[in-house]
């Protein structure tokens, strides 16, 4: 195999761990999803263990990225994205709009119609994320502040603070957002609910 080959097989566990990362998910629950054990993905994350085509397909599938994106290879002249929605079981589809690991990240997220009476269960991890909701009405809990956003306003907010997305019984919701690492932020602010 030449260098190149080498090299661009040596960074597929990066991206396969940048993308579990960013999807806030352990190894367990990616194993549950792919079939691929979680001792599998951990070597395949680590370098230790070459990825086959049989890994990538379920793993790609998952992460709804194509297997050009996983492996680095060179993107051709289509600029076109490759826009397969990823169905998650909880009814909500997320649509990756970007293609390159690293860095921000968009998103285009569907929510079915919530239960407002559900309480929140509120996560944190490294990062900032900013949403801009197109259609309907995007709830945010951020930490002890609960806020109703409608479609045309946006947040931005450090991921380290606890915080849960949904929709209301008002209907679905579909927002973009935009998901980067420690010190990527855009810089919009919404207003808090009112009651």
């Amino acid at each position: 195999m030449d260098d190149a080959i080498d090299r661009t097989l040596d960074n597929v566990g990066q991206r396969l761990k940048d993308l579990r990362l960013r999807r806030d998910i352990t190894l367990t629950d990616l194993a549950r999803e792919t079939g691929i054990s979680a001792s599998t993905l951990s070597r395949l994350e680590a370098g230790h263990r070459r990825p086959t085509l049989e890994q990538l397909l379920p793993l790609a599938r998952f992460y709804g990225v194509t297997l050009d994106s996983l492996v680095g290879a060179p993107r051709t002249a289509d600029p076109r994205l490759d826009l397969r929605p990823v169905a998650c079981s909880d009814g909500s589809v997320i649509i990756p709009l970007t293609r390159r690991s690293g860095g921000i990240q968009a998103y285009k997220f569907i929510l079915p119609t919530g239960d407002d009476d559900t309480e929140p269960e509120l996560r944190s991890h490294e990062g900032y994320d900013w949403a801009y909701v197109l259609n309907g009405t995007l709830r945010l809990v951020l930490g002890e502040h609960d806020l109703l956003l409608k479609a045309g306003e946006a947040a931005e907010f450090d991921t380290r603070t606890p915080h849960w997305f949904g929709a209301t019984s008002a209907g679905p919701v579909e927002f973009l957002s935009l998901i980067g690492r420690q010190g990527e932020r855009a810089h919009v602010r919404a207003a808090p609910k009112t009651n």
